[in-house]
């Protein structure tokens, strides 16, 4: 019988295949310090891991020649040196596919509050400051005909995409490689990056977080947005410029944003929380009951396989 550790409590009955093995959850609410997750991986013969997990090369050296796989109850997988793991003869896997409906629906949420300020708008209300219908409160921007701009298309930004055609917006789109499929299925068009950031009214971001996407949105790329458009990010906190989005969104450069994801999570930039043109969430881009059970099914899947002498269904290769 081997023994797994899973790093956080999962919805009840991902786990249910791995039954015929010890399985060991962290029952308190919170993150496993780095102590703790040594001290684990010395003990464990596979560990499911969150995002939050830093599974980095010190911790691989102490899981070699035990832990057989780290499995990530996630599709990124940026907190672990996969580089190190790979070396050390340890497998890492992820949860691709599963989570893409949920995190485009989450997009278009962040998309619609923030374009329209249905949070200023919502908190205006239960203040009581509601007096009557007013031709010039919380104008937002117009989705219908917009040019909606997606940094990324792979499974998530391309669903996000698909979303936007009931809107009748022209999508363009910025990838390393073209997505005929894509283009052809939502009438999409594949443009630079510079071009995008000029010419999109509404911006969603699905890149990886890789060292060439690290702070992709810098400053100066941040500048070339119109004054009247809308950022949302669901990625990854890094991929852009945090600090900079805030003074633009104070100074009027920028209409509004939304974020689901930060640079130093669970830290959020001290400057973007007293703005009314942007819209915070803790990271739900996955959290729907369907999805995250599914994501722990995936996540016990590819232990059992490896645990059974196999290939992980969804191995992450360096």
């Amino acid at each position: 019988m081997a023994k797994i550790y899973v790093t956080r409590q999962l919805p009840e009955g991902g786990l249910d295949s791995l039954s015929q093995h010890q399985v060991d959850v962290n029952e308190e609410d919170r993150p496993l310090s780095k102590e703790e997750l040594l001290d684990i991986v010395r003990e464990y013969d596979a560990v499911i891991c969150l995002l939050n997990d830093g599974i980095d090369s010190e911790v691989i050296a102490a899981a070699q020649g035990k832990v057989k796989i780290f499995a990530n109850y996630a599709v990124g997988y940026d907190n672990i040196d996969v580089a190190a793991a790979h070396g050390a003869g340890i497998k890492v896997s992820n949860t691709p596919g599963v989570l893409t409906e949920a995190t485009a629906d989450i997009a278009w949420a962040l998309l619609l509050a923030a374009g329209r300020h249905i949070v200023a708008a919502h908190k205006f209300t239960l203040e009581g400051k509601f007096q009557g219908w007013h031709p010039t409160e919380f104008l937002g921007q117009e989705f219908h005909g917009a040019n909606f701009g997606i940094i990324g298309a792979g499974r998530i930004g391309q669903a996000t995409a698909r979303r936007a055609t009931g809107f009748g917006m022209k999508i363009l789109y910025y990838n390393r490689s073209a997505k005929l499929g894509f283009e052809r299925e939502c009438n999409a068009t594949r443009v630079e990056l510079d071009t995008l950031l000029q010419q999109s009214d509404f911006v969603s971001i699905h890149v990886p977080l890789t060292p060439e996407t690290q702070n992709l949105l810098d400053a100066r790329r941040l500048e070339m947005l119109k004054p009247t458009a809308v950022v949302v990010n669901t990625a990854r906190g890094p991929v852009l410029d945090e600090a900079h989005l805030a003074t633009m969104l104070r100074q009027g450069k920028l209409a509004s944003a939304g974020l689901d994801v930060y640079a130093q999570e669970p830290k959020i930039h001290p400057d973007l929380l007293d703005l009314d043109n942007v819209v915070l969430l803790p990271h739900i881009g996955s959290a729907s009951w369907q999805t995250r059970l599914k994501m722990a099914a995936m996540a016990a899947e590819n232990v059992a396989a490896v645990l059974d002498g196999r290939e992980p269904p969804n191995p992450v290769i360096p």
